[in-house]
């Protein structure tokens, strides 16, 4: 069975966010963002820079490993 990449979420922001009670639109206005852009990150239809998601994992006090999913 073939699955192709867009099938498979990358990020684990949608989750992560709502674990730490925070939203998308905190988030955006911590990284001084748009709420698109960080809406997009969250559906997984494009993704940050590792440099944002450094910040991601800044703002939301976890390790940047939290926001990825597993590729095993």
């Amino acid at each position: 069975m073939y699955i192709s990449m867009q099938e498979i979420p990358i990020n684990r922001l949608k989750a992560v966010l709502a674990e730490k009670q925070k939203t998308s639109k905190w988030l955006a206005n911590q990284l001084n963002k748009s709420e698109t852009t960080v809406s997009r990150w969250c559906r997984n239809e494009i993704q940050p820079s590792l440099e944002t998601m450094t910040q991601i994992a800044h703002e939301l006090k976890i390790d940047i490993k939290e926001l990825l999913n597993s590729t095993m």
